[in-house]
């Protein structure tokens, strides 16, 4: 049998070489075997996360997170805000892909909208929270108190439970927001987040067992202060 080695070799130009680098000898014939499958290009994943390809969308993720975290964190900063816009807008895109259209433009630029969108309604959240606790601190001013209580028993608990909000992880943390701030019923909210509608429930519930005793121990300790 005449092995590779005693074939005539010819030189190949680069263009011409086959992708893979592996070869099967079957008799006399030299058989390239293919290589890896090349990555997707940009459109090819724009189709593909339109029809709810799970892969596209780690694809996605991998290829335009960086852009997506760049521009939270021009507008908040580096930080967990920056991290959570990142997130939201993934999450987001995903539940609702089917307002994606690839023949309206990449997806990359539908992605840069979203991301402009979770941004305006992360000042908007801020805002919100700004005007609550001025309004609070306003209150309180306007109200006389008791000498042993500088602030409204009602005012300190709506203070606290900013405080605490800070404090709570994602996905909880957008759920109760989703619940206080927007007025969303629980099926809303699972509609908005693509959450199951008793994981939903479950999340405030617990939420609002950890923020109840925590405004419990803070009140306590104001009691004997």
């Amino acid at each position: 049998m005449t092995g590779l080695l005693d074939r005539p070799t010819m030189a190949v130009p680069p263009s011409s070489r086959p992708r893979s680098t592996t070869v099967a000898v079957v008799g006399n014939d030299v058989i390239p075997l293919p290589g890896p499958a090349p990555e997707p290009d940009d459109a090819e994943i724009g189709r593909r996360f339109a029809t709810g390809d799970e892969q596209a969308l780690a694809l996605a993720y991998q290829r335009w997170s960086g852009q997506v975290h760049g521009m939270a964190v021009r507008a908040f900063g580096p930080g967990p805000d920056a991290e959570d816009v990142t997130q939201q807008v993934f999450v987001s895109a995903w539940t609702g892909r089917a307002g994606y259209r690839p023949e309206a433009g990449p997806l990359p630029a539908w992605l840069v909208g979203v991301c402009r969108h979770k941004i305006a309604d992360t000042w908007a959240k801020r805002d919100r929270q700004r005007r609550l606790a001025e309004a609070a601190a306003a209150d309180a001013e306007t109200r006389p108190a008791p000498a042993a209580r500088p602030l409204d028993a009602a005012v300190a608990d709506r203070l606290l439970l900013l405080d605490e909000l800070d404090r709570i992880d994602q996905p909880q943390r957008g759920i109760i927001e989703l619940a206080f701030f927007e007025d969303l019923t629980h099926t809303q909210i699972a509609s908005r987040t693509g959450l199951p509608l008793g994981t939903v429930k479950s999340h405030i519930r617990r939420t609002l067992e950890r923020l109840r005793s925590r405004l419990e121990v803070d009140g306590a300790a104001a009691l004997h202060a």
